[in-house]
């Protein structure tokens, strides 16, 4: 009965989307007060009534009722609760379920929030916002509806992908769809701005929590993700460059920025154009992402759908969308006139080559991730790009945001000089020093590694010059008591920047040093690597709630003193028949040693593969910073929903 209540909830909410979609926008045309009164309370029924079912599908899954055939593809009695509510997400259609949920629940965000936005722009942003939840809920209704019965239930399920039976995984999925959907939010500003005629100083204040929310919520989805990969998988790598990885990234690179863009538009009310064109650009690369990961199209481990034929009516949705969007924008985008003017050498100035860099950065992984498409679509041959082209075509554009950013930051608005830059020589000659300092005592004279320290050492140092310029000048105690009055948003800025250089040099770091050995043992051997000595103590058969282990014990010895035991694990799932790899790890501030058991050999004994990971734990440190920035900046009362906007009707800007 609960199912049936759930399944006739969601079709409410999409009856419900419809009336907020429709009388909203035409009540703002019109403006008629009466009309778009209507947006907000639909907004809060919508998500009532989407939650609602989303509770009654989790119910399901937690009763592990098997009358319901996505609970039975997805789920057993076996599995633990945590992935028995994990599986309501780790499928297509519960997917799905999610994505709408979150996005009705940025709409009614929206609509309780921003009380203080001009009526006929709230009116427009939750009308365009429904618009998108109405193709979603058509799309789950007609083609992947989760609440399907079956007419004979089996006694037991089939299990979830074992790949998704972990705590890191179980988290970066929803985390991935607050991002996805929050740029959804974005996207419904621009168009409802280019509905208006109307594009200034408050417009851009209004939109940036919004982004600035996706973003970090993206950020957090992709380290979860990179930390999966990494002790999950068994191959010791935190990005491959995958299609769905990719899928990610690009909506973070152009969310990143519109951050900055937004920026500009509210402090100088410049780059209005492009600022629109960006918040389109963003929720049009997040439905790339859904539909790289649901069509099948494209190959990847991470993929939990392969059909094309619901791929298309994917792809639909984003034709229709940014398609229809682009439209309107190369209809309207003339009447956002610009009103900053600025020189070369200006913040202006380094915001337009941040954000040039991040777009074309952006487009150079989206040509990789679809080239083999259009390869074998085009010219009927099968191709495949991986790391070296992402690592040799993405590297330069990293390098050059990493310069500009601190630069950028400490120059004025409008018009600046060059000896601004003064300011920065204590960071660029620590960066020297550092990088001449990892050459002279590397053995291998690798560049990466004294390239990456260089460029982490200028970013973090260079946020904290940054943050001290705007103390003023004056005595030490007053520039430190100013140093804490500091908005939100600047320390928000030097947080993210900073988490930025240290993710950069972790990379490069573990990339230039990292030591690895693949060798067989038996039972008492040793493994030397560098200073580690690794023995193979034990090995033995376990048997876990779900799964049968091959557990290994490995003994690891730095420099002749004890660092403890390795469990290294792997898993058989016997109902889905499918391997997992558990690595076992000794995590360290400088260097992780990551032990791998493998299949047993013919002749004896186990293969195992042993890495030493310099820095790698700086790579997830340095997003979590990041991500620490983003939720500083957004307790910046200046840049909450509407903070501070005049509620007033907008008029519309003339053509130049």
């Amino acid at each position: 009965m609960i199912v049936e209540l759930g399944h006739f909830a969601l079709v409410l909410a999409f009856a419900t989307a419809l009336v907020q979609m429709v009388i909203p926008l035409i009540g703002a045309h019109y403006r008629w007060s009466g009309w778009m009164a209507v947006a907000s309370p639909a907004a809060t029924v919508q998500v009532l009534l989407v939650g609602f079912s989303f509770a009654a599908l989790t119910y399901a899954f937690v009763t592990s009722d098997f009358s319901l055939r996505l609970v039975v593809l997805n789920s057993h009695t076996d599995k633990p609760m945590l992935y028995k509510v994990t599986g309501v997400w780790g499928n297509h259609e519960g997917s799905l379920l999610l994505w709408v949920l979150i996005l009705a629940l940025f709409g009614a965000a929206a609509a309780w929030f921003g009380s203080q936005l001009p009526t006929t722009l709230r009116a427009r942003v939750l009308g365009v916002q429904a618009s998108v939840g109405v193709a979603f809920y058509a799309f789950i209704l007609f083609t992947s509806n989760p609440f399907e019965r079956l007419a004979v239930p089996p006694f037991n399920g089939e299990d979830l992908n074992p790949l998704l039976q972990d705590p890191g995984l179980a988290f970066h999925p929803p985390f991935l769809y607050l991002g996805y959907v929050g740029l959804s939010m974005a996207f419904s500003f621009a168009v409802a701005a280019l509905l208006e005629g109307r594009v200034d100083a408050a417009w851009g204040r209004w939109v940036r929590p919004w982004t600035l929310a996706a973003w970090l919520f993206l950020t957090i989805g992709i380290a979860l993700g990179s930390w999966w990969a990494y002790y999950e998988l068994g191959w010791g790598g935190f990005w491959f460059w995958d299609p769905v990885e990719n899928a990610s990234f690009m909506p973070w690179l152009i969310a990143a920025a519109l951050l900055h863009s937004a920026i500009v538009v509210e402090k100088r009310e410049a780059l209005k154009s492009w600022t629109i064109l960006l918040a389109i650009l963003a929720f049009g690369f997040s439905l790339v992402g859904t539909f790289i990961v649901r069509s099948g199209v494209l190959t990847s481990v991470h993929a939990f759908a392969n059909d094309p034929e619901r791929g298309v009516y994917i792809l639909a949705i984003l034709g229709i969308f940014t398609g229809g969007a682009l439209l309107l924008y190369a209809w309207r985008a003339p009447l956002m006139q610009a009103k900053g003017v600025f020189g070369v050498v200006s913040r202006e100035s380094a915001l337009v080559a941040n954000n040039l860099l991040l777009a074309v950065s952006c487009f150079v992984v989206f040509i990789g991730t679809i080239w083999p498409l259009i390869a074998e679509l085009l010219f009927d041959r099968k191709l495949s790009v991986g790391p070296p082209f992402f690592n040799a075509a993405f590297t330069p554009f990293v390098i050059a945001i990493a310069i500009i950013l601190p630069l950028g930051s400490i120059l004025p608005w409008k018009r600046g000089t060059v000896t601004t830059f003064r300011k920065m020589w204590p960071a660029a000659a620590l960066a020297v020093a550092i990088a001449g300092l990892i050459w002279a005592i590397e053995t291998e004279k690798s560049l990466g590694g004294p390239l990456g320290a260089a460029l982490g050492v200028w970013l973090v140092v260079g946020a904290g010059i940054d943050l001290w310029s705007r103390t003023g000048r004056g005595a030490l105690s007053n520039r430190l008591s100013r140093l804490t009055r500091l908005p939100g948003a600047d320390w928000g800025k030097a947080l993210a920047h900073g988490g930025l250089g240290i993710t950069i040099f972790g990379v490069a770091a573990l990339v230039a040093w990292e030591q690895e050995k693949i060798a067989v043992m038996d039972v008492g051997d040793r493994m030397e690597l560098g200073r580690y000595e690794v023995v193979l103590e034990d090995v033995r058969r376990v048997q876990g709630p779900n799964y049968i282990s091959t557990l290994a014990q490995m003994h690891v010895y730095e420099d002749g003193r004890d660092i403890g035991v390795l469990p290294a694990e792997k898993r058989i799932y016997p109902v889905a028949q499918m391997p997992t790899t558990e690595a076992g790890i000794d995590n360290g501030f400088t260097r992780d040693v990551y032990a791998v058991i493998g299949d047993p050999q013919q002749g004896g004994g186990w293969a195992v593969r042993v890495y030493i990971k310099p820095f790698a734990n700086w790579i997830w440190g340095g997003a979590i910073i990041m991500a620490l920035g983003g939720i500083v900046s957004l307790t910046d009362r200046r840049y909450r929903v509407a903070a501070g906007a005049r509620k007033t009707a907008p008029q519309p800007v003339p053509a130049e």
